[in-house]
Order: C-alpha cells, then structure tokens, then sequence
C-alpha cells in the first residue's frame, strides 16, 4: 500500500524492546508457488530501490509477492520485525547495532542506502542560517543542533567529525527536532545548527540557509546508512526465502544506481515531494556490499560517545 510522506522524526528511533516474538510472517510455500513477504520501510529517498524493483517486477521473478508497508522508522521497523509483523524491515544501521546491543538477533541481508561520497553535495548535512559564523564543524563547539534522534547516527558522526576538527564534542548540546520541523526551529533561534537529510535539506538550502558539515561523507564517504534486516530466526526456519530477498533487494539496488531519473521519478509515486525538490535533490548511492571498515568506525566511534556499550559484531549483523 502506498502512501504520502509522513514525518521522519523516529527514522533512526530505537527501542528497547521488553519481549521478542517469532512469528513467521510470510511466505514458505511450495515449489513454485508465490510468497507473500511484507517489508517495512520509511517513505523515503533513501527505499527508493525497492520500490523500483517491485515496480521491474525484480521480486515477482524471484517468486515475491511483495508488500510493502509504510513505516515512520525503528520505533515500527524493529518491533515489527522481531514480532514477525514484518519478514524484513529498512534501518539504519546504528540503530540496528543498538538493537544487537540490547540482546536483539537481527542481521541485514541487503544494504539499502550509502552516502553519496560528494563533500560538496550530500543528502546530510548540518546547516546554518546565512548570517551565523559557524563556518565549519569546530565551530559547532558549545552550540546547540538539533538531531531527529539522539545517541544515534546523527549526533555520533556529528560529534566525530568535531573532534576531528578539533573542536569539543561533549560542549555540544543536541536536542531532538523531527527533520520536517528543523528549518522553522532553526530560523526562530531555537538552534544554532540543524541536521537535516533530503528533501528537506534541498528545500532549506534554497531558502538560504548554509551547509557547514556533510557530516555522513566527512565522516567517512563509504558510510553504509543503512540497509534491509531480518531476524536470526527468520534466516535458520526460510534461507530460501531470505535468499530469494536478497537476489532481489541485491538486483534493485544495482538497477536504482543505474538509473538515477527513474529513482527521482519513482520518489514521486510514494511520497508528496515536488517535481522540482526531486530534480534538485541529492541522491545516495545504492549498491549491493556493505563497507566493514566504515561501519566499524561507525561502531567505534559509537562506543566512544556512549551511544553503544561495546563495539557491534559485524559477523553476526552482516551478511
């Protein structure tokens, strides 16, 4: 079921979860026979592959009758998932890595979006009004920004990418704001700096705000964001099926980084983002590995602001 673009403020939420179900969602049929798999995913630039490969018929070829449900991010996607709800779910992958942490057994089996790799021109940034004199990231030292979550991938490469520059990260105060509600607090005052992602990021850019810090690309330009996961359970009871996802996921993302207009184009179909912001906006890269090395100092660098109390197990979260 498609659906207009709801707000991204719990896009990258986590939950600790009291009890995890098993259910066993969908498909398992015979040979031959069409599986039903339910997927969540935000109604977002960054799950525009899939959209495209239901469209290319990429999941019906491989014996998917896929259903895709809008979700407003983790605060739906990992309950859903774990509670078999949902047989895959899109997130971010520092969510993921806090849900690991909290005891929770869910691997990805397909990426989902990466940084576009450009520090001139990214879908994240922290941005500024035009007159303010933060000029780059050490100067976010003693600000307040605001984050749509905090202790998440947002504020983690934000405060990184500080330290890196020589700045204070703990002086930052970060507060939550939900990314459609960002522009307006940072022309009130209420922040210093605002990390926004497209189309939003698109839109405020235009209204004259600044971009001080591509903060994903700066702190690592292979940073994976974040992919499409399932539960340990779910891979050991249907390995076909899982695998069937994956050839399909794996197929779209290839077809949506070759195609860039069609990604702008289908964008459209399932959210209410202009002609005219989707022709501007930046893309991410989709494509089918995860970056370990990017994702450990992800973990790393996690560990080091008390996102997460240990570092992640990439074995047992990656495919």
């Amino acid at each position: 079921m498609r659906r207009p673009l709801i707000s991204l403020g719990a896009a990258g939420s986590v939950l600790a979860l009291a009890a995890c179900g098993g259910g066993d969602g969908g498909g398992g049929g015979a040979d031959g026979e069409m599986q039903d798999v339910t997927v969540g995913v935000i109604p977002i630039v960054d799950t525009a592959a899939i959209w495209l490969g239901e469209e290319q018929g990429f999941f019906e070829e491989e014996g998917i009758n896929l259903d895709i449900q809008t979700t407003s991010g983790g605060a739906a996607a990992v309950p859903g998932v774990v509670s078999g709800d949902f047989d895959f779910a899109f997130g971010n992958t520092l969510s993921v890595m806090v849900a690991q942490g909290q005891g929770l057994d869910l691997q990805y089996v397909a990426n989902g979006n990466t940084t576009s790799g450009d520090p001139e021109r990214d879908f994240s940034a922290v941005v500024v009004p035009a007159d303010s004199d933060i000029r780059g990231p050490a100067d976010l030292e003693g600000k307040t920004v605001s984050v749509n979550n905090l202790n998440n991938i947002g504020d983690t490469t934000i405060r990184h990418i500080v330290e890196e520059a020589g700045g204070d990260p703990d002086s930052i105060e970060f507060v939550e704001v939900g990314f459609p509600d960002a522009p307006a607090a940072l022309d009130r005052g209420q922040v210093d700096a605002a990390w926004i992602l497209d189309p939003f990021l698109t839109q405020v850019l235009d209204e004259g705000a600044r971009a001080v810090s591509y903060n994903f690309v700066e702190f690592d330009p292979e940073l994976d964001i974040a992919g499409y996961f399932t539960t340990a359970q779910k891979l050991q009871e249907d390995p076909e099926l899982v695998e069937s996802f994956q050839n399909a996921m794996n197929r779209s993302l290839e077809y949506a980084n070759e195609n860039p207009d069609a990604v702008r184009e289908i964008v459209g179909t399932y959210t209410e983002i202009s002609d005219e912001l989707r022709a501007e906006m930046a893309l991410p890269r989709f494509r089918t590995e995860f970056d370990r090395e990017a994702l450990q100092k992800l973990g790393d660098a996690a560990v080091e602001y008390g996102t997460l109390e240990e570092s992640p197990d990439l074995d047992a979260l990656l495919p």
